[in-house]
């Protein structure tokens, strides 16, 4: 199998994440991935994926990944059944961290139990 199609799953994942200014080839066994992601959530998403494949510090990819907006950890679309506490859970693994979303987000949430679908919420960084 090449390392490129060992690979394959983070090419795809680049892809879905719309991942900008990608590039990537292959020299000597390794794959070189480069490109932008939207924000260091999406970035932590792709070296998870890498991770999963190639181990922790894998020697067939060197990978340059950089991240457009720093000053946040991602932007979410809020989706039919969700709430504060179920997506800090996500982004954070605690759901009381749910206060962090809500200060950050006060210029469109009034009450931290009150949130509704399509509301694009900042998810600040730690």
């Amino acid at each position: 199998m090449s390392v490129k199609a060992k690979y394959q799953p983070v090419l795809d994942l680049g892809l879905k994440l719309g991942i900008k200014d990608g590039d990537v080839s292959e020299e000597n066994g390794v794959l070189k991935i480069k490109g932008m992601a939207a924000t260091q959530y999406e970035k932590n998403i792709l070296w998870d994926k890498i991770k999963e494949i190639g181990g922790e510090k894998p020697a067939d990819l060197k990978a340059n990944i950089t991240v457009e907006d720093d000053s946040v950890y991602h932007r979410h679309t809020v989706k039919s059944g969700e709430s504060l506490s179920k997506i800090a859970k996500h982004y954070y693994g605690d759901p009381m961290k749910y206060t962090k979303i809500f200060d950050a987000n006060t210029n469109i949430l009034k009450n931290p139990d009150i949130i509704h679908p399509d509301q694009v919420l900042v998810i600040p960084n730690l």
